[in-house]
């Protein structure tokens, strides 16, 4: 997908001390916190990240315990957390105005044909946006759009949709405005079947997509496991709070 870019990237990551014994962990679930959401400094949404710690004692040639020395600058404030530089690797979800996406249909009417990219990213394409060869029939399952010229070609919910980027809203985490009025866009069913130039296409980065696909779920699964992690935490301090408050009274 054109809007996939990997990229690297020299970074300082701030851990608190408590968490020295396992810096690599924690780095990782600083890094983790970020995913899924529009970052600046990214230029788009930040999907996976593998991190590597500099080794800034490189002249000594010490290690400790089998490991390389990482040097941490301890900050001044309230608060000592320690920078530890760390080189990254990036997968960045970031769409651009005249990109080609592909997305999955999950509702449509007369007016609007709205899908999702990679299970998370919105898209809507308005009825303004959709080319007049395009009718809309309603069915019991919701409807769907038929093509005059081929009534093969059908976009209802459940169809994976090619699709032209007009606009990126970053505010709302990268929701898109597209267009199925350019050529090549439509159902990828039927593009792969009728359209040469998409077919090439599809069969050259088939392989890209499988990789990209398997990186997004790892780090679905490690954002879910950190949300949970937090969520017990903070319901463990709130029954420290709420226990504490009973033994003053």
């Amino acid at each position: 997908m054109e809007a996939l870019r990997e990229a690297e990237a020299e970074l300082t990551v701030y851990v608190h001390p408590s968490n020295a014994a396992d810096v690599p962990r924690a780095v990782a679930r600083q890094l983790s916190a970020l995913l899924f959401s529009y970052e600046e400094r990214f230029d788009g949404v930040l999907l996976a990240h593998e991190t590597t710690l500099v080794d800034e004692d490189k002249d000594d040639g010490s290690e400790v315990k089998g490991k390389k020395k990482i040097r941490a600058k301890i900050l001044n404030g309230l608060v000592p957390y320690f920078g530890v530089r760390v080189h990254a690797n990036l997968l960045i979800f970031s769409p651009q105005p005249d990109m080609i996406l592909e997305g999955k249909v999950e509702m449509l009417s007369k007016e609007s044909i709205h899908a999702i990219i990679l299970g998370v990213f919105s898209v809507a394409i308005m009825s303004d946006d959709i080319r007049e060869k395009f009718k809309f029939k309603r069915k019991s399952d919701g409807g769907r759009f038929v093509s005059r010229s081929d009534r093969q070609h059908v976009i209802k919910r459940g169809t994976m949709i090619r699709f032209l980027v007009k606009g990126v809203d970053t505010e709302m985490n990268c929701h898109i405005t597209g267009s199925l009025i350019p050529p090549h866009t439509g159902s990828m069913r039927w593009l792969s079947v009728h359209d040469a130039e998409y077919a090439a296409e599809i069969n050259s980065g088939n392989r890209r997509s499988r990789n990209v696909s398997i990186k997004i779920e790892q780090n679905e699964q490690e954002h879910r496991i950190l949300k949970n992690e937090d969520s017990m935490v903070k319901s463990e301090r709130a029954h420290k709070s709420r226990k504490r408050s009973i033994e003053n009274r």
